[in-house]
Parts: structure tokens; C-alpha cells; sequence
């Protein structure tokens, strides 16, 4: 069931139209917010698309970081589960051979 949210980003408010939480939909729409008040303290300017763009790169850009950290993590992990597999592996081989012994 989707539902309107009225939200205010950058000093306009905006409906959102979402099936999403309501608590959701305000905690981003203030996180925007919050990323474009930062951006128009840097670099202020009466262009709200400029703004706007500015903020999308720099959402992106942590996206991107968090995704490819998140790459480097579930590749270190699957090699700790390869080396601790190999690990077992050796110690089944050798209670194996002790048994046939």
C-alpha cells in the first residue's frame, strides 16, 4: 500500500508518493537535506540544480566506496574460509590416515 509523504529538502517540500515507511522516507529526505545544506554552505549558489547535482555525486561517491569496501570484505572473508576449509580438510586427511594405521 503506498502512501504520501511531504518531506522538505533544501527549503521545499516535496510529496512522496512510496510504499516504503513513512520513519524511512523522513530519515532520508533529512539526510538529503542535511548533504545539501552542507554542499550550499561550500559552494553557495542560487542554482538548486547545481546544488542538487553536486549532492547526488557526492551520495554516489559514498555508495560506491561502501560498495567496493564491502567487495574488499567479502573477499577477504571468502579467503578465510578457503584457508580455514583447507585447514580441515588437512586434519580430516590426517585422522584418516591414522585410523588406517
Amino acid at each position: 500500500m503506498s502512501s504520501v509523504v511531504t518531506v522538505e529538502i533544501g527549503g521545499q517540500r516535496y510529496p512522496i508518493r512510496s510504499a516504503l515507511d513513512e520513519r524511512y522516507i523522513t530519515e532520508l529526505a533529512a539526510y538529503v537535506d542535511q548533504k545539501m545544506r552542507a554542499a550550499s554552505d561550500a559552494a553557495p549558489t542560487s542554482d538548486m540544480l547545481g546544488l542538487a547535482v553536486l549532492v547526488a555525486l557526492n551520495i554516489a561517491d559514498e555508495y560506491f566506496r561502501q560498495r567496493d569496501q564491502q567487495s574488499v570484505s567479502s573477499g577477504d572473508l571468502h579467503e578465510r574460509a578457503m584457508r580455514l576449509e583447507r585447514f580441515v580438510d588437512e586434519a580430516l586427511a590426517q585422522v584418516a590416515a591414522k585410523r588406517a594405521v
